[in-house]
């Protein structure tokens, strides 16, 4: 060939070429499909972190709605001598009992109102006030049903649990639901600490 003489190579420019979005070497496409890959699987464990956070919420819901409606439908009468002259137990003769109902009430209600939130992301601000509002009502209502099971010889407490039988038996219900929920609650904290680690 000569000086003068020049060859002309046609390359064809592709739509990802134009834009920049083409690899610039050969090697680099696999590379972008492994990184792709993982991004499709980080973004699955975020599904199935959100999806298990639902069940755990819903669970909770309904553990902690028994527990509400199990105490706040608690109460029994007993006849004495006549219909006139009679013993009854109630809820709400015990202020711990409604504490309890409505500890429970606001825990019901912060699990449904968050439930949008937990589809969207799984951080809530708010989770270890009502962890803490669950516990003290829970616990509360356990040391009530403590002494209605058992009594306090030293302050002559007598324990009524064996005259008003189906009242403790729904209390002791309900306070075993209240722990449970705790126990979701914290479940569903750890969850949530270990979601936003892996960030």
């Amino acid at each position: 060939m000569e000086k003068s003489e020049s060859t002309k190579i046609d390359v064809v420019e592709t739509n990802k070429e134009r834009k920049g979005k083409a690899p610039l070497l050969g090697t680099a496409a696999p590379v972008v499909a492994a990184a792709a890959t993982a991004e499709h699987a980080k973004g699955g464990a975020k599904r199935g972190i959100a999806i298990f956070d639902l069940i755990l919420r819903i669970a909770a819901f309904a553990s902690a709605l028994g527990a509400a409606v199990a105490m706040g439908t608690t109460e029994e009468t007993l006849p004495f001598f006549t219909q006139f002259f009679q013993f009854e137990a109630s809820y709400d003769d015990l202020p711990t009992f409604t504490f309890f109902v409505v500890a429970m009430a606001i825990v019901v209600a912060y699990l449904v109102l968050s439930v949008p939130f937990s589809i969207v992301c799984i951080v809530r601000p708010y989770a270890v006030v009502i962890i803490a509002l669950a516990t003290g009502a829970a616990g509360s209502a356990a040391a009530i049903v403590y002494l209605a099971h058992n009594g306090n010889q030293d302050a002559n407490w007598l324990a009524i649990c064996q005259q008003f039988g189906d009242f403790c038996q729904r209390a002791s219900g309900a306070v075993v639901a209240a722990f449970i929920t705790v126990v979701i609650l914290i479940f569903m904290v750890v969850l949530s600490a270990s979601a936003l680690r892996r960030h």
